[in-house]
């Protein structure tokens, strides 16, 4: 009997499971882990969760606006009003053909405002206009006024650029550009005059390039207003009378102000403005860019006139009112610096008359000497040389000295000491001349070609031979490298930070934690009682200012937190100028801008860790030149700063109002451990060689030298260690050992370290703005 046909089992319908595209309650329960949806009051009991979510956004983004409205209300609340706060708006031309006070003109004419009394350098202010409702302070800058240009940039609401149609941008009007980019900006609004007719033709080409250029610097301009049209004039108008200016976050915290009217008299600085940025406190220090930091004595009222709407000034005058005065008790006071005690902690036997009393009167202060009896010292100069020349030769330290290494042979050396003899003659020196007036800072000085051709040479050297030094052969390797060490381990070998400190780490100050300093003073500030708010119109009076501060043009000034005004080590993570070519030099002289202070720095460069990290030991290696294309540290002595600061890295020239721009980047910590440790290597050959064992020569040339450096590893080019052995003959050679076999073409070397610290830092002044009758600087310009 035949079986019954069976469809294979594979062909069966399956179903597939039951899949809910709706959670269960239990699911839901489980979800929401105890929490209760809020409902809204405007929806009812029927309406579902779609309108329920919608609802609730509608009410987020409600409230946000409010939020936001409410923001630029307050923030603009200081520019309302009959005596609201004018706002500050500099006027900065980038080519030599264009006019400010043209340019301040066409705007002004957009409302029918006469502005022929705007000066050319100075300040003109707008006064209420009915269109806009705000006030309008114009500081005009001339061209090639370098550093008031930045000054103006750093109190201004709004810079307005003039650039011209025909003249293009030249290498000073970009490197303006660069350190104002550097430094932050705040709302930038380019124009070009009215003055310089554009062909109708070739207009929108033109403002198209500018255009271009400006958003190369600005990436958030938009257009450039040309003034020849009525249009844009009123538009750029607009523009800077409306809405909230852009903030710069380095001034956050911080009040300064725009001086309107200065008066000097018996050492006291009377300076009249509004207060912008923070509430200002007479407890605090005021910083004058190129002068210093002053106490305040007392803050009066300065009220402006009252001007009705016919254009009439009121007669009744306001008398001042005292605002505040500083409290001696917290009153920040201008001690900068410690006083190093050099025999604090001398300890000498006293004496038998002293341990029995004997001695009444015991002499403490050293008496003067007698006039004519200081000893003099003999120093060599070359013949002719008159006294008064001899003056401005400077010695050369053991620093200076060091970056000299390996440069000259014993022979060339031998064979100059003995030309220089026949031309130099004794000349006595009066030692009783201060170290101030001996180790005066050297401005800036051109270099011939030959000097910048064998800088870029060394440079060139170091590049391809990084740290790569000749052992003399007239000195002992042991008495010319005795300040460096050895180290096993770079990263991981421990190095004490308070050993061997040099005299200018005791007149620093250092915290024990930073960030809780910081945030300390901020939060006192915040909670002081007695602040001027800004958009107070106040005169200020600063006690021992110099007089040469009430001829500046516009002065503006800065407040210093507290603790701002001591000295510290600065740390600067830094960025070379990828437009600079020439040669930066650790402890080359430079101007840094952080904040509002300028300073006259000779910063030393090193590594900068990875991620920002200290390592195990904090210790750093130092570079000789700073390079492109990474991100080096500087350090140097400087005031205190606080937040994120941004600096900026100058190299002056032979005209004053235009540096070259070296670096930019932002202050990383005053971390007064941080060891920078210089290395030098020493280099041998191989001469004879079986397997792990080799015969070195050319790395010393005596045998005590070659006992001396025995402990310290030796490493080779092609990864190779190893250490010393023993000592061959008397010309230096040793016998080395290693942990694998070496190639005869390879290279020996040993490492060797020492910590180095920069110079003292000063505050920049310009190039003989202040030099006294015998020529030399005033006591201002001195450490």
């Amino acid at each position: 009997m035949a079986e019954a046909h069976h469809h294979r089992p594979t062909l069966k319908q399956q179903n597939k499971p039951f899949k809910s595209k709706h959670a269960t309650k239990g699911a839901l329960k489980g979800a929401a882990k105890g929490r209760i949806a809020r409902q809204s009051p405007k929806s009812s009991s029927g309406t579902s969760a779609a309108a329920q979510s919608r609802l609730n956004r509608r009410n987020n983004a409600k409230q946000t606006q409010l939020a936001k409205r409410s923001a630029l209300v307050s923030a603009t609340r200081i520019f309302n009003g009959a005596d609201g706060a004018p706002r500050i708006v500099a006027v900065i031309p980038l080519t030599e053909d264009v006019s400010t006070k043209s340019t301040v003109r066409s705007l002004a004419a957009s409302l029918d405002v006469p502005a022929d009394d705007c000066p050319e350098d100075g300040l003109w202010r707008m006064s209420r206009a009915d269109r806009f409702k705000t006030s309008l302070q114009f500081r005009t800058v001339p061209y090639r006024n370098f550093y008031a240009a930045v000054d103006a940039c750093k109190v201004a609401d709004y810079v307005v650029f003039v650039l011209s149609s025909a003249v293009e941008v030249d290498a000073w009007g970009d490197t303006l550009l660069r350190t104002l980019q550097a430094q932050g900006l705040p709302d930038v609004v380019s124009v070009i005059p009215a003055d310089t007719s554009i062909d109708p033709k070739s207009r929108a080409g033109i403002l198209k390039s500018l255009l271009s250029f400006m958003q190369y610097f600005v990436p958030t301009q938009s257009r450039v207003f040309d003034l020849h049209v009525s249009s844009d004039m009123l538009n750029a108008l607009r523009s800077l009378s409306e809405g909230k200016p852009a903030d710069v976050r380095w001034k956050e915290g911080r009040s300064w102000m725009l001086a309107e009217a200065t008066e000097w008299e018996e050492g006291t600085l009377k300076v009249t403005g509004t207060v912008r940025g923070a509430p200002l406190s007479a407890n605090r220090l005021v910083h004058l860019p190129d002068f210093g930091d002053f106490q305040i004595s007392k803050i009066l009222s300065a009220p402006l006139p009252r001007v009705s709407k016919s254009g009439h000034v009121s007669g009744m005058e306001v008398e001042p009112a005292l605002l505040a005065e500083p409290d001696s008790s917290s009153a920040d006071s201008l001690v900068s610096s410690n006083e190093p005690e050099d025999f604090a902690n001398e300890q000498t036997w006293p004496t038998e008359e002293e341990m029995n009393g004997t001695v009444d009167e015991i002499q403490t202060d050293t008496p003067d000497a007698v006039a004519g009896t200081t000893p003099k010292t003999v120093r060599r100069i070359p013949k002719g040389m008159s006294e008064y020349q001899a003056a401005w030769i400077i010695d050369e330290d053991d620093e200076e000295a060091d970056e000299e290494d390996g440069k000259e042979s014993s022979e060339e050396a031998d064979g100059q000491l003995a030309d220089e003899d026949e031309e130099m003659q004794d000349m006595p020196v009066d030692d009783s001349q201060s170290d101030v007036d001996r180790k005066e800072s050297v401005r800036f000085e051109d270099l011939d070609m030959e000097e910048e051709e064998a800088q870029q040479r060394e440079e060139e050297d170091d590049l391809s031979f990084p740290d790569e030094i000749d052992t003399p052969k007239d000195i002992p390797a042991r008495t010319r490298f005795q300040r460096y060490r050895g180290m096993r381990s770079f990263r991981t070998s421990p190095w004490d930070p308070y050993e061997n400190l040099p005299r200018d780490y005791a007149r620093i100050f250092q915290f024990e934690d930073f960030k809780r300093t910081e945030r300390g003073v901020r939060r006192r500030l915040e909670e002081e009682a007695g602040t001027i708010e800004p958009g107070t119109r106040v005169t200020l009076y600063l006690k021992d200012v110099p007089e040469e501060a009430a001829s500046t043009p516009v002065p503006v000034l800065f407040s210093v937190l507290q603790h701002e005004h001591k000295k510290t080590v600065l740390n600067f993570t830094v960025q070379r100028n990828t437009e600079y070519d020439g040669s930066v030099r650790s402890k080359d002289p430079l101007v840094l801008f952080v904040g509002p202070r300028r300073l006259s720095v000779n910063p030393i460069y090193s590594q900068h860790t990875r991620g920002g990290g200290k390592g195990t030991n904090n210790v750093h290696k130092f570079e000789r030149y700073l390079r492109h294309g990474s991100t080096f540290v500087a350090t140097t002595y400087g005031p205190v700063t606080y937040g994120k600061q941004p600096c900026v890295l100058l190299r002056e020239t032979t005209d004053v109002q235009a540096p070259h721009l070296v670096a930019m980047g932002t202050f990383l910590n005053p971390d007064t451990t941080r060891i920078i440790a210089k290395r030098i290597i020493l280099t041998g050959h191989p001469f004879k060689v079986h397997k792990k064992t080799a015969t070195i020569r050319y790395m010393f040339f005596n045998p005590d030298d070659v006992l001396y450096f025995k402990p310290i590893q030796l490493h080779t080019k092609y990864g190779r260690t190893g250490h010393i052995r023993e000592s061959l003959g008397t010309h230096g050679y040793f016998k080395a050992y290693f942990d694998g076999p070496i190639n005869q073409m390879d290279t020996v070397c040993m490492s060797l370290y020492k910590r180095v610290f920069p110079k003292w830092s000063s505050i920049w002044t310009p190039q003989g703005s202040r030099e006294g009758a015998n020529g030399r600087p005033s006591d201002a310009m001195e450490e």
